[in-house]
């Protein structure tokens, strides 16, 4: 009898506890504490730095500057008290800036009450362990492996090569389960690896947000270990997606769209199990790389464009509308800092219509990727739209890209066919580093890339009345905007370069570019005479004209190949014009 009302007590006990924490604490949260075990937890923080200046900067660098101090001073004033606490408390925790969160570790309930006392606090919310599903894979051979992959062929993007932009200039960067890096696919395109003399440097090059085995893999034997300096992928899905950005061994396997790009790294999973913290760890990471050690950030080391392969499912707990909208706001500081943030839409497209629904791929600001297959129909198991998750119904997909059978390289010199919007979103990265190579002038103007992606799409029509005509809108909620095209793309981004944003007399315009049968030169305002030459993509002169003053010049160009062309205009007074245009 005695044993029975010592039982009782503790139940009351703890649900007394439970009843009396504090309204901040996540209604989940207190659930989860009724069982006396410690959880997880992410502290929410008060207010966000302004960030809105960071818009009217031309340049990458001066937006990722400004917006790493911003969000740090911000984080460091808003979060001092909450830091100080933690720290005499012993918490193991993990303070952000590119959110105003802080991660604690094995949170008791009574540590998350009092951290709801703070003024400062907006929320404490669960930081879940979430299992990554994994797309379907086989294994090939040797004798199976071809040249050039499907899905570059398909995106165009070896044409693209063709004018001389392989993602030269441009670093990607990617968040997954790690990376093999010594993979002769992608060793060879490793921003840490100096080419000349073969040293690695992996400071700002590698971060491993991964410092423990999650709680839920019973397997203990991490192949890679943890908070390690150097990369490692304990999986094969982080490898096999930098492999389709990147991957070139020089010996037959053409498997990224992007061979002449770098690539750096995080570890955002352990085997496939994350956590909303870790997630936003590696966004950090690429707003600001570190040191091996976690120290001496550098904005300037931004890369230019990330992939991210993963959806933090709801499934698996990432329900809590505060915990989502911290990693939102990850996207939407790294995009003002001039990041390219390009997200799988997830793979629950067997459930049909209102399928996207796990971060980051539902957020307005996240540049979704859906998956298509050879045939450039839609892959069964890519999520669809319309969002109803949070009230918006706004169209998802953004854009589609080759996703289904796709060969990319895995781990210990490995080749594998991987099917997923994992494998999809890797051939936009892949395109941006395209873009960004052909026009380096875009780099930091996220929405330019990305209108120039969804208006140079391969339109297709919906398989099903996702609420948008059945399919016939455009765009739609199974391709979004329709499946990338890299030739298109570039074309329209050599030509952005060019196109004059306002009338700014004097000046030589050159129009319309791209085009398909003559170019016109107009000297609007310029005195005296022009000398114009015309070269090809092998700087051989296919054109050269006289301009008189106030003369327009029309120079035909129906027989003339498809390509790049260069040209320079010469006054007599020795003033120099120079650009480019491209002919379809």
């Amino acid at each position: 009898m005695k044993k029975i009302l010592a039982i009782c007590c503790f139940l009351t006990g703890v649900v007394h506890a439970q009843s009396t924490m504090n309204p901040k604490v996540s209604a989940e949260l207190r659930a989860a504490f009724t069982t006396g075990a410690q959880q997880d937890v992410l502290v929410v923080v008060k207010g966000r730095a302004n960030i809105t200046p960071a818009a009217q900067m031309m340049t990458k660098t001066a937006k990722t500057q400004f917006v790493f101090q911003a969000l740090r001073a911000h984080a460091e004033q808003s979060q001092r008290d909450i830091r100080a606490f933690l720290q005499q408390k012993q918490a193991k925790a993990n303070s952000f800036y590119v959110v105003n969160a802080i991660s604690v570790k094995n949170c008791s309930a009574e540590l998350a009450n009092e951290l709801a006392q703070f003024d400062a606090v907006e929320a404490i919310a669960a930081d879940p362990n979430v299992a990554f599903i994994q797309p379907v894979q086989s294994f090939d051979t040797p004798a199976e492996r071809s040249a050039t992959e499907w899905g570059i062929n398909k995106i165009n993007a070896p044409s693209v090569w063709d004018l001389g932009y392989t993602g030269q200039g441009v670093v990607v960067g990617g968040a997954d389960t790690g990376y093999d890096w010594e993979h002769p696919a992608i060793r060879p395109h490793y921003n840490g690896l100096n080419a000349q003399t073969g040293a690695v440097d992996h400071n700002y090059n590698w971060h491993d947000a991964i410092k423990e085995q999650n709680p839920l893999n019973s397997d203990p034997n991490n192949p890679c270990g943890f908070d390690i300096d150097q990369p490692c992928d304990d999986q094969s899905h982080g490898t096999h997606t930098m492999g389709t950005m990147t991957g070139d061994d020089g010996l037959g396997n053409q498997i990224g769209v992007a061979p002449g790009a770098t690539w750096v790294g995080c570890r955002n999973m352990e085997r496939g199990w994350g956590q909303p913290s870790t997630y936003i760890e590696c966004f950090e990471w690429f707003l600001a790389p570190t040191d091996v050690n976690g120290e001496n950030p550098k904005p300037e080391r931004a890369p230019d464009v990330i992939n991210n392969s993963w959806y933090c499912a709801v499934s698996e707990g990432c329900t809590d509308l505060a915990v989502n909208e911290l990693m939102r706001q990850a996207v939407i500081n790294l995009k003002a800092a001039g990041v390219v943030v390009i997200v799988s839409n997830g793979n629950f497209g067997g459930q049909g219509c209102n399928s996207t629904y796990g971060p980051p791929a539902y957020f307005a600001e996240s540049f979704s990727i859906g998956s298509t297959q050879e045939s450039d129909t839609i892959s069964n198991f890519s999520s669809r739209g319309p969002v109803t998750i949070d009230g918006s119904n706004r169209v998802k997909p953004d854009v589609s890209a080759p996703g289904q059978f796709v060969r990319s390289c895995t781990p210990n010199n490995g080749y594998a066919y991987f099917s997923g919007t994992s494998m999809a979103g890797p051939h936009a990265v892949g395109m941006v580093a395209l873009i960004l190579s052909a026009n380096p002038a875009l780099k930091g103007q996220v929405a330019v890339v990305e209108d120039i992606i969804k208006n140079t799409c391969v339109k297709l029509d919906g398989l099903a009345d996702c609420s948008d005509n059945n399919g016939l809108d455009y765009p739609n909620n199974t391709y979004g905007y329709g499946r990338i095209d890299a030739l298109a793309a570039v074309q329209m981004a050599i030509a952005t370069s060019d196109f004059p944003i306002c009338t700014q007399l004097p000046g030589l315009f050159v129009f319309p570019n791209p085009t398909a049968d003559v170019i016109r030169f107009n000297p609007m305002g310029l005195k005296g005479r022009l000398h114009v030459i015309v070269y090809n993509n092998h700087q051989q002169i296919m054109r050269e004209e006289q301009i008189a003053e106030n003369q327009i010049l029309t120079i035909p160009a129906q027989q003339w190949p498809a390509g790049v062309y260069t040209w320079e205009a010469k006054l007599d007074d020795g003033q120099v014009f120079k650009g480019r245009f491209v002919k379809i």
